[in-house]
Order: C-alpha cells, then structure tokens, then sequence
C-alpha cells in the first residue's frame, strides 16, 4: 500500500503543478483528460464561468459500438477524434491541454495526438 499512497501523492503533485499555468477560457478552454484503468475522459471547460463545453469518453454507447478497437490506446485517439469534432461544432479550435497530472505517454499521449488529427490546436 506505500507504493500506491507514493504513486498517488505523485500524481497529485504533478497535477497541481500543471494546474497552476493551465486556464481555459471561453475563446481558449482547457482541455483535460483523465485515465482510468479501463477507459478514458475528457473535456474542454471554460474556467472563467466553470463549465464544461463539451465532453466524450469511451464509456459513451455510440461512441465504444462504433468504433469496435483492439486496444486501449486506439480508443484513446478515438476519443480524441470525436472530442475535436464536438469542439468543431461549437466552433472552438484553440486549446490548452491539461493532462491532469497523468505522464504524457501511451494512452494520453494517443488521445492529445488524435485531439490534434480532429483539428484541435494546443
């Protein structure tokens, strides 16, 4: 149990870092991503009015039966896909990336780089 309350502490550390330069606004929200062990989040929200403008993961029923994927990781830049294109439809293209104190690599990585293939700018 150490090792988890060490890995979490991390974890949080990290996120609070990154937390401090990452603000979204209604021009420019932030996009944040979380990980799950089975699935993955994210979201563009607006800190000024705190709302979140859109959303996707890969527990959404249209999203996991269309897309019928091997691993996680082309999940993960599936999901980053239809974020960008929900993005698209509210007319927002800049954003700032917030990967929640997660390390940028396997599945963040694939669902920040699937967010820039849909047109996200970050």
């Amino acid at each position: 149990m150490k090792e988890q309350a060490k890995k979490a502490s991390r974890r949080e550390r990290r996120r609070r870092r990154s937390k401090r330069h990452a603000f979204g606004t209604e021009s420019r929200p932030r996009l944040v991503v979380y990980r799950s062990l089975s699935h993955i989040y994210g979201q563009l929200v607006d800190d000024a009015s705190g709302t979140t403008v859109v959303a996707a993961s890969s527990t959404e029923s249209e999203l996991s039966d269309s897309i019928k994927q091997t691993t996680k990781i082309e999940l993960s830049t599936a999901v980053g896909k239809a974020l960008a294109e929900r993005a698209k439809k509210s007319k927002i293209s800049k954003v700032v990336f917030d990967r929640n104190g997660f390390l940028y690599h396997g599945r963040v990585k694939a669902f920040a780089e699937g967010a820039r293939e849909g047109g996200l700018e970050f």
